[in-house]
């Protein structure tokens, strides 16, 4: 590409050139656009600051050390409604992180398998993949998880069929394996409860989990570098299990699991997954797994049919074609739009209020701005969370687009 740019002026620097000479103007579109955002943020500060009611009462954050007073359903650490606000605000940032991790992950699934399956030679199959994706993503995602929220607080059975009959005879319902029960008040899943050292025992996996990644990349460097082939699977399932049950062990097993049990009323211990929850989570993973499932398409349709037919006349199957040759490949396509359907994901977490699930929108955004009346400073806080978070996604999924680009030599 050839840049033009004018020749060098005799006679000195000229105003004109501002616009005129190209190895200025581009200086002077950015000082231009730099003053009209200065500008733009001052009128809104102006703004701001001529509201009565923050000239009465000033701009504060004292209010999250307040009791907050309010109760929240879904508590992933504990909670009371004698909590500060803070307290209140921390659980639903995790509400959020949770649903928000929880949907990626299960979006990608449903996606990657729809996109697949929609080029599949088998014509109904296809076309079931087609009527998913055209209906899923045509359809608000709020409808979709007022649909599902119905459903699941009335298909599953009361708690009442699985308590013990004061005759002593069985209860209609048992728990599934002795751990999993789903009620219409949600479904009690076992829960990890940690004593003494137990957070070592997490740490270590967490760094197991690296040391795996870690392992994978040295092998890769190691075919791509020496030629060598270095085996993987069973080196990971050992670098990911034995240092944790080492440490489990060695510090005296502080990790155990709480099955929930039915008490008199009402199931006790485990962890209760409750309807809005679930509501939420299935809801944003099948309309967000529509729209991933035609960014895979796109991306397998941009790889050359001619590296099928030839990984074919190798003899290999189509499955190993689609895993080693295919996909590899499309991740270079699907990622980046991949990013932007995960910070969608994120964002539409905030439409938990609308099931009652006490996200940071329900308990920042809602309750708490609400009975402080502190819109702004609420309003900021809840800005800067979906700002952090999304740039975390963005910043993770792009390292990990870069490990998988191709790589000239």
């Amino acid at each position: 590409m050839t840049t033009m740019t004018d020749p060098p002026q005799a006679e000195g620097f000229r105003i004109g050139q501002l616009i005129h000479d190209t190895r200025y103007r581009s200086y002077t579109f950015q000082f231009i656009a730099l003053v009209l955002l200065i500008l733009g943020f001052s009128w809104l500060a102006y703004n701001a600051s001529q509201n009565e009611q923050l000239q009465s009462n000033g701009f504060s954050y004292e209010f999250l050390s307040a009791p907050a007073g309010y109760d929240i359903n879904q508590q992933p650490i504990p909670y009371t409604s004698q909590d500060t606000h803070l307290r209140a605000t921390v659980i639903g940032a995790i509400n959020t992180i949770i649903v928000a991790v929880l949907a990626c992950i299960t979006a990608t699934v449903f996606g990657v398998i729809a996109g697949v399956l929609r080029l599949s030679n088998n014509w109904i199959i296809s076309k079931l993949m087609a009527v998913y994706v055209e209906m899923f993503r045509n359809i608000p995602v709020l409808i979709w998880i007022i649909i599902i929220f119905t459903v699941a607080a009335n298909i599953f059975p009361p708690i009442s069929e699985f308590r013990l009959p004061r005759d002593g005879s069985d209860p209609d319902r048992t728990l599934l394996f002795g751990m999993f029960a789903a009620t219409n008040q949600g479904v009690f899943i076992p829960r990890l409860v940690f004593t003494g050292l137990g957070w070592l025992v997490a740490l270590v996996f967490l760094a197991s989990i690296a040391g795996v990644f870690g392992w994978r990349a040295h092998a890769r460097k190691k075919l791509f570098d020496e030629g060598k082939v270095v085996p993987v699977l069973l080196p990971s399932i050992a670098i990911l299990l034995l240092p944790t049950i080492v440490a489990y062990f060695i510090l005296g097993m502080p990790v155990s699991v709480e099955n929930p049990e039915m008490g008199r009323f009402r199931f006790e211990g485990g962890f209760l997954l409750r309807p809005s929850l679930i509501a939420l989570w299935f809801a944003l993973s099948i309309y967000t797994g529509a729209f991933i499932a035609e960014n895979v398409r796109a991306g397998i349709l941009a790889i050359s049919k001619g590296q099928t037919e030839a990984a074919a006349a190798l003899g290999m199957r189509p499955g190993r074609i689609m895993s080693l040759v295919v996909l590899p490949q499309a991740l270079r396509v699907i990622i980046p739009p991949l990013i932007s359907q995960y910070l969608n994901i994120t964002k539409n977490t905030s439409l938990a209020i609308a099931v009652g699930y006490m996200d940071l929108t329900g308990t920042l955004g809602g309750i708490t701005l609400n009975q402080t009346g502190r819109a702004l400073e609420c309003i900021l806080l809840l800005m800067l969370f979906y700002l952090t978070f999304s740039l975390a996604i963005s910043a993770i999924m792009n390292v990990y687009n870069n490990s998988v680009k191709l790589k000239e030599r």
